[in-house]
């Protein structure tokens, strides 16, 4: 297959920004309780003895470094000079392949993997429901796909929205800029705005109250490494789309998922798919 379905800036951000955020900041700890958070509604128990899989979009290599452990094979997936961080990253597991490849490559056989993820990614290229798709014809029939799309805020009042919608037209500035600039911009608002917010949500929930609406509290307990590296993935990447719970729910429906499954907690929307 031609590779069509990738936009060159956003994959040249993105092994920049892993190239930098390699992870190795990240405590093992903060590390494993995001990669429940990701993960909480994935079947496990489902996957055969064995199982061979793919990480699409794997970036440093942060969430196969615990899938990997307890599956027979893991094809670590990425367009971008970042899938050098993960061979680094991920150097002990000797049941990892690397691909430098798109979404719309075809590297791994056709109805060939027990199960797939993608965290993160595919709202970051010019067509998600085509990148779903092209997900979908690697998986046998009965294989789960794990998602994680930007969630087009649909489960935030409107005043949440527009400051939102304020934010996206700073990205779209800040993303045009070199890379050092970028950079510093980025841990500013990580220091300026995610870092206060996030501590305000902190202490907001230990009083009792909830969370739910404070901006960025999803950081509350958040490393500060954690909040630059999504501050430069949030305002430094040139592409990305937005979706609502019932555009990702068609979208997997069209690629044929079915028993679909959304997390209901945060990060939005994380979602798991079987293939009919």
């Amino acid at each position: 297959m031609s590779k069509k379905n990738i936009d060159n800036g956003t994959v040249s951000s993105f092994g920049d920004e892993w190239t930098k955020f390699d992870q190795s900041g990240m405590t093992s700890y903060e590390a494993k309780k995001a990669f429940d958070e990701y993960f909480s509604v994935f079947p496990w128990s489902e996957l055969p003895s064995n199982a061979e899989g793919f990480d699409m979009g794997c970036g440093s290599g942060r969430w196969a470094k615990f899938v990997a452990p307890i599956v027979g094979k893991l094809h670590c997936i990425d367009p971008s000079k970042a899938l050098e961080v993960a061979r680094v990253n991920l150097v002990d597991y000797k049941n990892i392949t690397f691909h430098q490849a798109s979404v719309d490559e075809s590297f791994v056989g056709l109805n060939t993997q027990d199960f797939g993820y993608s965290l993160g990614v595919l709202h970051h290229v010019p067509d998600t429901a085509l990148a779903i798709k092209s997900c979908a014809a690697l998986l046998k029939p009965g294989a789960p796909l794990l998602l994680y799309l930007y969630y087009a805020l649909d489960n935030r009042p409107f005043w949440f929205r527009s400051l939102w919608w304020l934010s996206d037209l700073l990205r779209n500035v800040i993303y045009r800029l070199p890379s050092n600039i970028k950079h510093i911009l980025t841990d500013f608002i990580a220091a300026l705005v995610y870092f206060p917010l996030a501590r305000l949500g902190l202490f907001i929930e230990k009083v009792g109250l909830s969370v739910h609406t404070v901006p960025l509290s999803y950081y509350r307990k958040h490393s500060f490494y954690t909040m630059r590296t999504d501050a430069r993935d949030r305002f430094g990447t040139p592409l990305e789309h937005r979706f609502t719970k019932d555009h990702i729910k068609k979208m997997m429906i069209d690629a044929g998922f079915i028993k679909i499954k959304f997390s209901n907690s945060a990060p939005y929307w994380c979602v798991v798919g079987t293939k009919a």
